[in-house]
């Protein structure tokens, strides 16, 4: 591994058809993915990475890594969010912070599943138990981002539009966690037979779901760039420093632990990663004073795209050199 390597992940189909889409807007073409569709694709993503994920434990079982992969999860998801919000408040506001530390205390499945692709191609081996660190990390951020804000905000008489227990239960309970979550379990108990019956669904064709999946982000990922034009330079350079800044925490982590080299790549984006659905839809909800605008082309537009481009390839690079 050499830092020519960083530059291989440019040729893999998922990335090209990412930025294909960019470029579809950049010249401003018609090309788009029909609502239902990409929705069907999410909705594949997130199954496959979960049936994966409970075949893998159902061959490892559960033992102290899967435990430890587990806690470290929980407790970053939970705790990174409170370090965030002490930066973004120099610039922010108590909402507009706190809904974007929630956020990137959360995580990513689409980059989840393009580091995933990327070990696979890499022929670096994996433990699917990493997706049951990854399904536990939507629901701490939401609750440390509600925190925060009821905490930190002026008026502590002010109530949110939503009731506090219907959001917990939203956070714990929503589409993409309870299919991630559901899969997982299915993935486990239904075994052998199960891998079996499903190779094809989930294996085979993966990586071309995976692209046109890509396709759609780089679409909306190029139109949410054009809002940052009036967010300013300091949510640009959170964006953008966010990913490798975090990365190198997750690797540290990573090698105190013990984690293979696959392992610790996969923790790594999860730390270095930041949720554009889950955590905004539960902001949206039970923070409507949280600047939308802002969130997702921070998310989605630049710690997204760096991630996918330039970050796994580096990290992968740092965790090789190290180990």
């Amino acid at each position: 591994m050499n830092l020519y390597s960083i530059l291989e992940n440019f040729a893999h189909p998922a990335t090209l058809f990412f930025f294909l889409g960019m470029i579809a807007i950049l010249v401003k073409s018609d090309l788009e993915i029909p609502p239902q569709i990409a929705k069907f694709l999410s909705i594949y993503l997130l199954f496959d990475i979960g049936i994966k994920g409970g075949e893998e434990l159902f061959h490892s079982g559960f033992n102290g890594q899967v435990l430890t992969v587990m806690i470290v999860c929980i407790l970053a998801s939970f705790l990174i969010p409170f370090g965030m919000y002490y930066i973004l408040k120099r610039k922010l506001n108590v909402y507009d912070a706190g809904a974007v530390a929630a956020t990137y205390g959360s995580i990513s499945a689409v980059t989840f599943a393009t580091a995933s692709a990327f070990l696979e191609s890499h022929s670096e081996p994996f433990g699917g138990y990493m997706v049951a660190g990854m399904a536990l990390m939507e629901s701490p951020a939401i609750i440390a981002g509600l925190l925060i804000i009821r905490i930190n905000r002026k008026d502590k008489s002010e109530r949110a539009n939503s009731n506090f227990g219907h959001i917990l239960r939203e956070s714990f309970f929503n589409g993409s966690v309870l299919l991630l979550v559901g899969s997982l379990v299915i993935g486990y108990i239904s075994g052998q037979k199960g891998e079996e019956e499903l190779e094809p669904f989930v294996s085979e064709i993966f990586f071309g779901m995976l692209s046109l999946y890509m396709l759609d982000m780089g679409l909306l990922a190029a139109r949410r760039l054009k809002e940052l034009r009036k967010a300013g330079g300091f949510v640009i350079s959170f964006a953008l420093l966010f990913p490798p800044i975090t990365a190198l925490l997750g690797i540290g982590i990573s090698y105190l632990l013990g984690y293979s080299p696959g392992d610790a790549l996969l923790q790594t984006i999860l730390l270095a990663s930041a949720s554009y659905i889950a955590v905004p839809a539960a902001m949206r909800i039970a923070v409507p004073q949280a600047n939308m605008s802002i969130l997702l082309p921070m998310s989605l537009g630049i710690t997204f795209t760096f991630n996918i481009s330039v970050g796994i390839p580096l990290y992968y690079f740092i965790i090789q050199s190290i180990w």
